[in-house]
Formats: structure tokens, C-alpha cells, sequence
């Protein structure tokens, strides 16, 4: 089982949860595309970069999810980072230098998020609309969130779409 990153439970409400994720590293590409397309125009330069191999040639295990984030909302809807993160315990000194100048590593500190899971493909519609449910959601909990969306994907996309498991997660506002 592919093994996913870390996190701890700080709070369950109603239909999603506040959650506490552990320092982790990113392997990620900018592109411009719908996002339609990002990801799977991005999949195969990170893809690339995690069987490449690290500093002892062993190469890097693949986690989950595969993460479509926009930094903002005010951004352009179609500029999306697609990220692979790290397996747990990586740091950015110990990882391998990317051969592809489009993939940036990015270490990422502990991080407040709320997370809504649903199953379905994650395509833009849906996406959009459980976006807008968490958003939502956290107002009613009085939770202030970041303008940063991630879209995280757990399955592959060949898993029917009604069995893929997603999950909407949005860092909270930093105080």
C-alpha cells in the first residue's frame, strides 16, 4: 500500500476535520493548464524525478496523495503546482538535485489544514463544488483558512471514478 503523508487529528466537525500535517518535503511543477491537463502533465516530470533515485541510488518511494494546489484565489485559474510529496523523515539536504529544471523541491513546515475526503473523480466541477462545501463548513466553525486550495488524490487514474478517494485540503490563516 502506497503509503500516504503524515498527519495528526486535532478536530472532527461535521463533515471534515482540522488536522495538524508533519514537516514534509515537495517535489513540484508549475504549469499552466486547466487543470484538466496540469496533472497529468506534471505526473510524468515527478514521476521521473522519484525513479531517478537518491544520493545512494535507491530510488524514492511513491506517496500519496498527488497534490493540484492553487496558491490563491485571486490567482490564475490556470496556474496550478502539482506536487508529489516526500516519504516521511525526508529533508530537502538529503534529497536527490532534480535533473528537470521544472521540478523545484519545496520543504514545508508543520501546517494547520482542514480537510474535507470524498470518493468520486476529482474532476474540476466536483472539485470546484467540495471546495466551496469546506470553505462553507469552516466559516460556520469560525475557522479562518488560507486563500491556497489543494486538491489531493489518492488513487490512481485508472480506479474507477467512483471508487477514487480525494480529499479538499486548505491550510488555516496564520495568525
Amino acid at each position: 500500500m502506497t503509503k500516504r503523508q503524515e498527519f495528526k487529528l486535532i478536530e472532527k466537525h461535521d463533515g471534515f476535520e482540522v488536522r495538524e500535517y508533519l514537516p514534509c518535503v515537495l517535489a513540484e511543477v508549475k504549469v499552466s493548464a486547466e487543470y484538466s491537463s496540469a496533472t497529468s502533465s506534471a505526473f510524468g516530470r515527478l514521476f521521473k524525478y522519484i525513479s531517478q533515485g537518491n544520493k545512494n541510488s535507491e530510488k524514492i518511494a511513491m506517496t500519496a496523495p498527488v497534490i493540484a494546489a492553487q496558491k490563491n484565489e485571486k490567482s490564475d485559474k490556470n496556474e496550478w503546482f502539482v506536487s508529489f510529496v516526500m516519504p516521511s523523515g525526508s529533508t530537502y539536504g538529503k534529497m536527490p538535485d532534480p535533473n528537470d529544471p521544472q521540478v523545484v523541491l519545496r520543504e514545508i513546515p508543520a501546517q494547520s489544514c482542514v480537510a474535507l475526503p470524498f470518493r468520486g473523480k476529482a474532476g474540476q466541477e466536483l472539485s470546484d463544488k467540495k471546495i466551496k462545501e469546506l470553505r462553507a463548513l469552516a466559516a460556520q466553525a469560525d475557522i479562518s483558512l488560507s486563500e491556497e486550495t489543494r486538491i489531493c488524490r489518492f488513487d490512481p487514474p485508472f480506479k474507477p471514478g467512483f471508487m477514487q478517494y480525494n480529499e479538499i485540503v486548505i491550510p488555516l490563516l496564520d495568525k
